[in-house]
């Protein structure tokens, strides 16, 4: 299978807007404000940083003078109709960087819209319930087997050819779809709830799928997280899961030249994603158990937090791609099923690297 490098950066700016292609009486109308957070993803030739390793800081670079153009400022005297789409497209002809595949806009922690280069919209938003269930064929003394309950969210996924057009999907209609989702699933047991008799993230995922797809057409993922660092991913016919968490620890990029300010030794407090890829177990209702993933992956964990990873020998350097790199190729040694490493040094900058399908995009 072919490697995948992707580099990532984000930025955060602050702006008003009134968005008058949208109806009278609706909340985005008239004049309002958001902390917007603009995500970008390239796929970057090699060579075009300055040097090996500088790929995350120069795209960060690039990203923030465009984002300073909008930082606390009227979007409605950049652009005559600020849409997220609109926004997405203008820093896409904004950034003069080579292999973009994605710009988003991600106007609320609950919502965003991603554009990609055949402008290809992923229009996504999270809703949350709380509510209580436990797994009956763990085996004996697994803590899921125990009642216990959880803070879940799930994030609608819904893709659509923008066309050039102002709006692709509203978020509102999405509110409108998940509504009675959530009275059914709000504050309740889930075991006794049709069809969610083993509630793994896994089955609610493809409960909600089989539920939701006839209402919206337009649905292509739909996401479970169990908890804030864990959950699965459903499309109709693949299950995929993700194992989230911290890292932290010291580095120094060793092409960086003399002087340099990654050239000396810092630190980053990294998020780590694995992406793992398998069949469900029709048994345990699960694709791979979240404790078995966090067991077996735990030796290179360790290999890598709170330590000084410019000192491991196997390590080409330190810059985030190639961490992930290394990652990938440990983890599929114990963990064939991670087809996907994400790893951010700051929120949403960072590198991903993948053998397989890229998945949804989750908020960062």
């Amino acid at each position: 299978m072919s490697l995948t490098t992707l580099h990532t950066a984000s930025q955060g700016f602050e702006s008003a807007r009134e968005v008058q292609v949208l109806p009278p009486g609706h909340r985005s109308h008239g004049l309002h404000g958001h902390s917007f957070t603009a995500k970008i993803r390239a796929a970057l030739p090699e060579g075009w940083a300055p040097y090996p390793g500088a790929e995350v800081q120069t795209l960060s670079d690039r990203l923030l003078a465009c984002t300073r153009q909008l930082d606390y400022c009227l979007l409605n005297e950049v652009l005559s109709i600020p849409t997220d789409e609109n926004l997405a497209r203008w820093l896409r002809d904004q950034l003069d960087v080579p292999g973009l595949e994605q710009v988003g806009i991600q106007s609320t922690q609950d919502q965003g819209v991603d554009l990609d280069k055949q402008d290809q919209a992923h229009v996504w938003r999270r809703y949350r319930f709380q509510s209580a269930h436990k797994l009956p064929n763990v085996p004996l003394g697994h803590k899921c087997g125990r009642l216990h309950g959880h803070g879940f969210e799930v994030i609608l996924h819904a893709n659509q050819d923008a066309g050039g057009r102002d709006l692709s999907i509203d978020h509102d209609h999405l509110d409108e779809v998940w509504a009675p989702f959530h009275y059914q699933l709000h504050h309740r047991y889930l075991n006794d709830i049709e069809g969610l008799n083993n509630p793994t993230s896994e089955v609610i995922a493809g409960w909600l799928w089989q539920r939701l797809k006839p209402v919206l057409p337009e649905l292509s993922w739909v996401t479970v997280y169990e908890t804030g660092s864990c959950g699965a991913n459903f499309n109709g016919q693949d299950y995929r899961i993700w194992k989230e968490m911290t890292l932290d620890s010291a580095l120094m990029l060793k092409q960086a030249p003399s002087g340099d300010a990654f050239a000396q030794i810092h630190g980053h407090t990294y998020t780590l994603r694995l992406h793992l890829s398998a069949p469900l177990d029709e048994v345990m209702g699960w694709t791979v158990d979240f404790g078995d993933v966090k067991a077996l992956f735990k030796p290179i964990f360790k290999m890598l937090d709170h330590q000084p990873l410019h000192e491991i020998p196997d390590l080409v350097d330190c810059d985030a791609a190639s961490i992930a790199h290394w990652i990938l190729h440990k983890a599929r040694v114990v963990l064939p099923q991670v087809d996907r490493v994400d790893l951010y040094e700051t929120r949403g900058s960072g590198a991903l690297a993948m053998v397989g399908q890229e998945g949804p995009a989750l908020p960062i």
